[in-house]
């Protein structure tokens, strides 16, 4: 069997090595001469997604750097500790590098004799070449013609993302992250030495982002701060998911806010469905048909849709708390992250998405 796979991001790698795990011929499609990933960006990836990369895509375990806390607080109180999740020391999720997980896949690939790299296609003369294709660009024609129906929501605000060098700390594994008045900022560690900083900001165009980490940040002796990226931040959901034998994948399913780290797990999950899905059509002697394009998007639609709501409702209701600036409603919320079963839902949520 043949498939494609339509542009290079990484989620477009680590499905084409899943495909090929299933032996599967994989042809990837895209520019190999943009510039893939800039050094300083980084991934959240959570505990359950890291044991199926290790297991069925690559070994990544020495590239990461492993959250054990998480603490999330309010600047409307005095920077008083909203929440906290933690599991006795235990990996909470870990943080990566885009560029390192992206070189090591890439090399991956490059050896793997299923899969090769293509430039152009061209549809017309390639749909019948192949019994799928995962289309992950979201700015191909095919894309503006086939899954052009979203479900959008503009947040209006930009995220600022960079990381910052500064003085080692052994212990530099708790993630932080603070609810302040113009928007979520977040610290996540990804060694001793380094943290990630992203900054989601509403209605502020000319951002000082030096400043405003200098100003939230209580814990590092800072050394240098690298190069600031920044995006508009919306919240979108596919209609439709498949058209004929193409099924669409990645972010062109599914954006949400970064507050959570979770873009990127949520096509990790796609990934499995789709895999098990192949897995069931080969066991039963099934042709791998435009059939698994409807049962995927049966299986997934509605959870991808529900999870991304679930985001939205935290990253709203923590705007509206720091709006209200309510003493009630901030122990509240205190009360119940305290709550162990609340925490541990949270905590589930995170890891595993919804399990429906």
């Amino acid at each position: 069997m043949k498939v494609c796979i339509l542009g290079g991001g990484l989620t477009s790698l680590t499905l084409a090595k899943a495909l090929a795990k299933q032996d599967i011929c994989v042809d990837i499609f895209f520019n190999q001469k943009i510039k893939r990933y800039n050094n300083f960006q980084t991934l959240g990836i959570s505990k359950t997604n890291i044991e199926f990369l290790n297991n069925n895509i690559l070994n990544i375990q020495e590239l990461l750097w492993n959250i054990n806390k998480i603490e999330i607080y309010n600047e409307n109180f005095k920077n008083e500790k909203l929440l906290d999740f933690e599991n006795k020391n235990k990996t909470l999720f870990s943080t990566i590098k885009n560029y390192e997980l992206y070189d090591s896949l890439f090399s991956k690939l490059n050896k793997d004799k299923l899969i090769k790299f293509k430039n152009k296609f061209n549809y017309d003369l390639k749909k019948k070449e192949y019994k799928l294709i995962f289309n992950c660009d979201p700015k191909n024609s095919i894309t503006k013609f086939f899954f052009n129906k979203k479900i959008d929501k503009d947040y209006k605000s930009s995220a600022y993302t960079t990381i910052i060098k500064h003085k080692g700390l052994s212990n530099n594994n708790v993630a932080t992250q603070i609810f302040t008045k113009i928007g979520p900022i977040a610290f996540l560690p990804i060694s001793s030495t380094e943290t990630s900083v992203v900054y989601s900001i509403r209605g502020i165009k000319n951002v000082d982002l030096e400043k405003l980490i200098k100003k939230y940040n209580t814990k590092y002796k800072i050394l240098k701060i690298n190069e600031v990226l920044n995006f508009k931040l919306k919240l979108s959901n596919l209609r439709i998911y498949h058209y004929k034998n193409i099924i669409a994948f990645g972010d062109l399913l599914h954006k949400i806010h970064p507050l959570a780290g979770q873009g990127f797990n949520m096509s990790i999950r796609d990934i499995k469905e789709i895999i098990k899905l192949i897995k069931f059509k080969k066991y039963h002697g099934l042709d791998l048909d435009s059939s698994i394009c409807f049962d995927f998007e049966k299986h997934t639609k509605h959870k991808n849709y529900l999870f991304s709501q679930g985001i939205d409702f935290i990253y709203e209701l923590f705007k509206l708390e720091s709006k209200i600036d309510s003493p009630f409603f901030t122990k509240t919320i205190q009360l119940i992250g305290k709550n162990r079963i609340t925490n541990k839902l949270f905590s589930k949520f995170a890891d595993k998405g919804i399990e429906i």
